[in-house]
């Protein structure tokens, strides 16, 4: 048969049609159905509210990307970021003392050009009553500035007061409310006071020697962006950063990391329900086509004609189903948008083509690689079968030898859809070795049942439950593990949804530390402890923090330029913040090595730090502290949470290597409610100390993962709906043998509801061992996921071993009731003739 002829495709569009209104494709399409329709709905949405977070959390750098100096940059740089046709800002920061009246207060001053931000929006409150104020663009008017209100409250000013900066006296016609990049260090958590580039010049504070972090802000499309970037790369030099997302917000960051591999696990689930599905849905496909493909054999059709009409129908099929599936994502994700309402941004990204085309050809794909096991047997039937049919039979082995390829192709397309190879394979390689499992526990199951139905009485409805699931091995051994990867990936998504998020969410938790008191000193510690004990702190805990700098790593100098990594040379060459303790802080985990000896001189170095500078656990290092050479060994690598907001430090050693040094103290704690007129009579009664307000950065990363959490959720509501289908297409795929079975019993003479009653124990048998397995294997996938993608630790309750055998007992009972009503209904003759 040539397949371009128009005899070839009028004959595969009439077994297409013929089959499609006999319903035999119907399973089929409606799984690759499912499949592009959760996959496309999941897709666009999580491509837009992806693109829409990436977008708003470039606000956070005030820009799409930051170059910062300590030194004036070169004019060269900004010159071809205008050819590039990027946006450009400038903004200057610095320390300086802040005069009102009699009183002085230590400022975080910023000086901004007019075009500051680039991303997002500064928020100004212009008269006392507005305590929240209007978001703005642009730099304070010449000869004014605006002020946080702790400065003010600092200082005792208020709106449309002067003070003194500088040579300059300027009004305060604003009270700074929200700042798109404050940055999270201690040199700039000071009290805000943000003035204009033109009086910056004429303050007469930018002097020889003055230390200012000089930057330029620059905005465009992401590839003027990183056209620019990548040309800017190679004359980056000591003294020079380039703030990214990654690199200038790494809390935020992580944060939108996150929030993509949630999404994406909701889009792989999906996917990897839908391949089973089409799986199940292809063996009724050979069962209701065997003799049909053995009477075209007996007329004399080959293997390569069978072959090509099939795959033709399969495909002409599959575009139908995919189309329709695309236009549904379309309508799903549109449904998801008005759901979540008010909790997604107001400006969402355009909706994309590409997730719904990728929907599509992943669709196809997944039709064709796990349908062709069953295609492949039907184009081999042989014509004796029209005289001798057979069930479709398999062992464990043959199947996943026939499934391999497509499970191959699968893992690599979710790995690509994900965007995250280790993601990607994980739910692949999960799902793969939990199916081998489920496999192997059902046969032995099915072994088990066999020894029990012999011991059983004759007539024991128990005992025919066990012996017909013993019987119809193949059958049954299909029907559990598919109906267990469907609770599996179902309950996988609830854990995400519960312990995951509740994980995710306890990183930020309403009483995480909002502020930093630095510069305590010896005499001072039980003052501040106890005005901290009046302001609502519980527990405060101090930390010693001493100044000192790397300068050798066994015995050798340390030298900032034989490092590649531009931020190991920056750690390689500054000063550090070092600590001492007789234990580790709790939130610190030793991933090698041991406690610190408080006898000994060691130390325990932050990990990312000891493998950006090559220090190994066993190391001599030594510090420069205030010109004291402090040698030390690495006794332990440990793990630290930099978003914790607790007090933490890259370097901590033993009290016999440090205690004796000059030191201050710093401290970090949740001030409640009310406790802010205990602090700033602390303040006031020890003006040296510093205190650092970082509430406004712990508000931007709460918004942007409330509203992570939120797409997360209503996602999950979603994958669940299509899974509870394709749990039903899992079912429906022994209709047949289920129906047959039941004529045959009738016809010796079983009675409708004994019969119903062994079929109803067959169900619950099937559905509780699916449901167990689909349990185990939930709990140790959410482990896996959340210690090697999420770094969270999640415990699982009781309620997962709970609801797995009770879902599983109850997704089968319902999908069978189904079957069994209409068997008891048919004549069992009718059952025996369609068999």
């Amino acid at each position: 048969m040539q397949i371009m002829t128009r005899r070839f495709w009028q004959q595969a569009i009439r077994f297409a049609w013929r089959d499609a209104r006999a319903g035999e494709l119907g399973m089929l399409c409606l799984a690759l159905l499912v499949a592009v329709a959760a996959l496309a709905g999941v897709g666009l949405l999580a491509d837009r509210v992806e693109r829409t977070l990436s977008r708003e959390a470039g606000q956070m750098l005030g820009a799409d990307s930051v170059l910062r100096s300590d030194t004036p940059l070169s004019n060269g740089w900004e010159q071809e970021a205008q050819q590039r046709g990027l946006q450009l800002a400038h903004t200057w920061q610095f320390p300086s003392m802040a005069r009102f009246g009699q009183d002085m207060q230590l400022a975080s001053v910023k000086a901004v050009s007019a075009s500051y931000p680039l991303r997002g929006q500064v928020r100004v409150a212009r008269t006392a009553e507005d305590a929240v104020g209007q978001w703005e663009r642009g730099a304070p008017a010449p000869g004014s500035v605006w002020a946080e209100p702790r400065l003010l409250a600092a200082l005792g000013a208020e709106l449309g007061d002067s003070l003194a900066l500088g040579n300059l006296t300027l009004r305060i016609e604003g009270v700074l409310t929200y700042e798109p990049d404050r940055e999270m260090r201690l040199t700039t958590m000071a009290p805000r006071l943000m003035l204009s580039a033109e009086d910056l010049a004429r303050s007469g504070l930018i002097v020889p020697g003055s230390r200012i972090d000089y930057a330029l802000l620059v905005a465009g499309t992401p590839e003027q962006v990183g056209q620019w970037e990548r040309w800017l790369a190679p004359q980056l030099k000591t003294g020079l950063r380039l703030d990214t997302l990654e690199e200038g917000r790494p809390a935020v960051h992580a944060t939108l990391v996150r929030a993509q591999q949630f999404l994406s696990l909701v889009a792989l689930t999906a996917a990897m329900m839908a391949a089973l599905a089409i799986a199940l849905g292809s063996r009724r496909f050979l069962q209701r086509h065997r003799a049909g493909m053995a009477v075209m054999r007996c007329l004399g059709s080959t293997q390569a004609d069978i072959t090509a009409l099939l795959l033709a129908e399969f495909l002409m099929a599959g575009l139908v189903a995919a189309l329709a599936g695309m236009g549904l994502g379309y309508a799903a994700h549109g449904a998801l948008l008005a759901i979540l309402g008010d909790l997604l941004p107001e400006t969402l990204a355009p909706v994309g083509l590409w997730p719904a085309l990728r929907a599509a050809l992943l669709g196809l794909w997944l039709l064709l690689a796990f349908a062709w096991p069953a295609l492949d047997r039907l184009r081999r039937v042989p014509p004796m079968r029209v005289l001798r049919p057979a069930q479709v039979e398999g062992n464990i082995r043959g199947a996943m030898l026939d499934y391999a390829p497509g499970l191959i192709g699968l893992t690599l397309l979710l790995a690509w859809f994900a965007g995250d190879w280790r993601l990607g394979g994980m739910v692949a390689l999960g799902f793969t070795g939990a199916a081998l499992i489920f496999a192997l526990a059902a046969h032995t199951g099915l072994t088990l049942a066999g020894w029990l139905a012999r011991a059983g009485g004759r007539t024991s409805a128990w005992r025919m439950a066990l012996a017909g699931m013993r019987r119809r091995r193949a059958g049954v051994l299909a029907q559990v593990v598919t109906l267990a990867l469907g609770l599996m990936a179902i309950l996988v998504l609830a854990l995400a949804r519960t312990d995951l998020v509740g994980s995710w969410q306890a990183s930020l938790p309403v009483d995480m530390p909002n502020r930093f008191v630095i510069n305590i000193q010896d005499d001072q510690r039980d003052a501040v402890r106890q005005s901290l004990l009046e302001a609502g702190v519980s527990s405060p805990e101090l930390a010693p923090m001493i100044r000192g700098r790397l300068v050798s790593i066994n015995g050798e100098a340390v030298d900032p330029t034989r490092y590649e990594d531009p931020r190991a040379q920056r750690q390689a060459e500054r000063e550090f913040n070092l600590s001492y303790a007789d234990a580790l802080p709790g939130h610190n985990r030793i991933v090698q090595g041991r406690a610190l000896d408080g006898a000994a001189q060691e130390v325990s170095l932050e990990e990312e730090l000891a493998r950006r500078l090559g220090i190994s656990l066993g190391d001599r290092i030594a510090f420069d502290v205030a010109g004291d050479l402090v040698d030390v060994s690495v006794s332990s690598i440990r793990q630290v949470d930099w978003n914790s907001m607790q007090v933490n430090f890259f370097a901590v050693l033993s009290p016999a290597a440090l205690e004796r040094a000059p030191r201050t103290w710093i401290t970090s704690f949740h001030l409640p409610d009310g406790g802010q007129a205990a602090l700033r009579d602390m303040v006031r009664a020890m003006p040296g100390l510093t205190v650092f307000d970082v509430t406004a950065t712990l508000l931007q990363l709460r918004q942007v993962l409330d509203q992570t959490v939120a797409a997360v959720q209503l996602l999950f509501g979603f994958t669940l709906a299509a899974g509870i289908l394709v749990l039903a297409a899992a079912l429906s795929g022994t209709l047949d043998e289920r129906r047959r079975e039941a004529g045959i019993l009738r016809a010796l003479g079983a009675g409708r509801v004994w019969l119903a009653k062994v079929q109803r124990y067959e169900l619950l048998l099937t559905g509780f061992t699916a449901g167990l397995l689909a349990s185990a294997a939930a709990v140790l996938l959410a482990q896996a996921l959340a210690r090697y993608i999420f770094d969270f630790d999640v415990v699982a309750g009781y309620w997962v071993w709970l609801a797995g055998p009770l879902a599983g007992m109850l997704a089968a009972w319902a999908g069978g009731s189904l079957v069994l009503r209409q068997v008891l209904h048919t004549p069992p003759l009718a059952v025996l003739r369609d068999a």
